[in-house]
């Protein structure tokens, strides 16, 4: 089934009208070829004031702004910036058009890194810029009927609306190469592409395992400081996810390692070498993939923040899938890939020891239905339907 290049992308264009209209600068951050350019370009569509849009891939917008302050400060309305870490010299630009009185213009800018990695922002920004990380498609956008489809080729929009499962995979290998041997070096990250294409397939077959700097550093032969900036700078470029331990006051020894996954799963399976799916039902990680795609589905229907999210696990062998934690409110979620899921020994730990309001069971199967006192299974089908964003 070939589904039309254009999906709709109501919510994230909701939640970015909010930003601008609170905050004088918006960025909108998120890994190559997730479709900023492209929700950038809708939203200005929308807009009843005047629009203007720089591209600093493009060598005649990067010429444009050779003298940023000269073409900026008479602009009116909406600018957008596109791949602003490129020319990281304007946001000290972008800091004083920002402190003008009444805001006679807002700035939308798109990077491919997070914040951390688009060098001078905390500085120079801080308090004026609001960020907006951008994923790929999720389950409300492409549909429940495409669910499987979207697990197999990952959210990024080329893949995801390539015209067969071949093109999918040939367009990923595509983005892993030249990730790696342009992208990468672009931001900073002066690491060989060998070493780093070895480690992301490495890290591949780590996924939703408890990271472990000294066996990686063995295996290329380096420092274990080593490795955790390569980790660093895969997470920092939003390819990758470490989702942190929570470490809960009781008396028993508990994990401290981040768990680590690949962000995209299509990308997770190109770096596998899955090109089918019964290359990927059959393979080892085909569950701990599966466990990563439903992580960021629900972290983006629950609305809450990276910072929010946590794994838990003991020495003794009790352990949760997700741990959300906002203010007082504590979730759990155990992601099972089976039609009958079922309440485990370590789920009733989990619930006690972490104080949990609920513990939500996310399985394959077709109905949701109560588990036990405050524990419930929940079909992934019907995520959107018995689940709710948090408050």
């Amino acid at each position: 089934m070939y589904v039309p290049w254009m999906l709709q992308r109501d919510r994230e264009l909701t939640t970015l009208r909010g930003l601008l209209r609170r905050h004088p600068v918006v960025g909108i951050i998120g890994a190559r070829q997730v479709g900023k350019t492209t929700l950038a370009r809708t939203l200005m569509r929308g807009e009843s004031q005047p629009t203007h849009r720089f591209d600093l891939e493009n060598p005649e917008d990067l010429a444009r702004l050779a003298e940023p302050m000269l073409v900026l400060k008479s602009l009116r309305g909406l600018v957008v910036i596109d791949e602003i870490q490129r020319h990281p010299g304007l946001f000290n630009v972008l800091r004083v058009l920002a402190d003008r009185p009444r805001h006679p213009c807002r700035f939308l800018v798109l990077g491919s890194a997070a914040p951390e990695l688009l060098k001078q922002t905390s500085e120079t920004l801080a308090g004026r810029i609001a960020y907006h990380q951008l994923s790929g498609f999720a389950v409300d956008e492409v549909g429940i009927r495409n669910l499987d489809r979207l697990w197999r080729r990952g959210g990024l929009p080329p893949s995801y609306l390539a015209r067969s499962e071949q093109a999918g995979f040939e367009w990923r290998r595509g983005f892993v190469q030249t990730f790696i041997e342009r992208d990468l070096p672009q931001l900073g990250v002066n690491v060989s592409s060998a070493a780093m294409r070895r480690f992301w397939t490495m890290l591949a077959h780590y996924h939703g395992q408890v990271w472990n700097a000294s066996e990686f550093a063995r295996s290329f032969g380096v420092a274990d400081t080593t490795v955790r900036g390569y980790l660093d700078r895969l997470t920092s470029a939003l390819v990758v996810r470490q989702l942190a331990p929570w470490h809960a006051n009781i008396a028993k020894r508990q994990v401290r390692s981040p768990k680590v996954y690949v962000s995209d799963s299509g990308l997770l399976h190109t770096l596998l070498n899955l090109r089918t799916t019964p290359d990927l039902e059959a393979h080892p990680k085909s569950g701990a993939s599966w466990e990563g795609f439903v992580i960021d589905q629900l972290m983006r229907r629950l609305g809450v923040e990276a910072n929010e999210c946590f794994f838990w696990a003991t020495h003794a062998g009790a352990e949760l899938d997700l741990l959300v934690v906002r203010g007082k409110t504590r979730l759990g979620f155990e992601i099972k890939r089976t039609a009958a899921p079922a309440m485990t020994r370590s789920a009733h730990i989990a619930i006690e020891d972490l104080k949990l309001q609920r513990l939500d069971v996310i399985h394959a199967g077709d109905h949701s239905f109560a588990l036990a006192k405050r524990a419930r299974a929940v079909a992934i089908a019907r995520l959107f339907d018995d689940s709710e964003p948090l408050a």
